[in-house]
Parts: C-alpha cells; sequence; structure tokens
C-alpha cells in the first residue's frame, strides 16, 4: 500500500484556489482526500467565506474522508504539543498522521 496523507488546512485552501505547485496538485488530485475534524473545522469556521467559496468547500470535504478525534489521536497530540510546542490545531493534525502511519 501506498502513503496516505492527511491534507493541512492551508493546503487545502490553496489547492482549492490553484495556488499550489503543479505537482502538489497532481499529488492531491491523485489521491483520495483525507483531513482530521480539526481541518474541516477550521475550513467551516471561515468566516470570510463567500456563499460560493462554502459550497466548493463542503464539496471538498464531503468528497474526503474526515478523521475523528480517537483517544489514542487525542493522548498523541498532547504529548507532540507538550514536547515540541505546536499549535494544539497542528499537534491534532500531526498526531492523526502519526497514528495512519502506525507510528
Amino acid at each position: 500500500m501506498g502513503k496516505e496523507y492527511l491534507i493541512d488546512t492551508n493546503a487545502v485552501i490553496d489547492y482549492l484556489d490553484n495556488k499550489l505547485p503543479g505537482k502538489a496538485n497532481e499529488l492531491i488530485d491523485g489521491m483520495d482526500s483525507k483531513i482530521s475534524v480539526i481541518t474541516r473545522m477550521e475550513l467551516l469556521s471561515w468566516s470570510g467565506a463567500s456563499k460560493q467559496q462554502t459550497l466548493v468547500l463542503n464539496g471538498f470535504i464531503n468528497a474526503t474522508q474526515v478523521f475523528a478525534l480517537e483517544e489514542p489521536v487525542i493522548l498523541k497530540a498532547i504529548d507532540i504539543r507538550k514536547n515540541h510546542k505546536t499549535k494544539l490545531p497542528d499537534a491534532i493534525i500531526a498526531a492523526r498522521t502519526l497514528k495512519s502511519s502506525g507510528t
């Protein structure tokens, strides 16, 4: 099985705005998109989004596998945040990524 990636919030925004380099767009185009529930929350809480942008975001999210927070991910995020002074959303995304890779 190939590598799996969770897409970060900023990468999703840049992807949907066609601001990523070609290779990055190709990578996302060629994979089953996966995001954390934190990314979903960040995307949908964008207060400046127009109705059209909200429709695009919802379309992307509906076509994406969204990972919920599970106790092992929560505990790993706590560990990452304590040891690496990472923002909470980034620590959760990293913890979920590590759990997906079996680390």
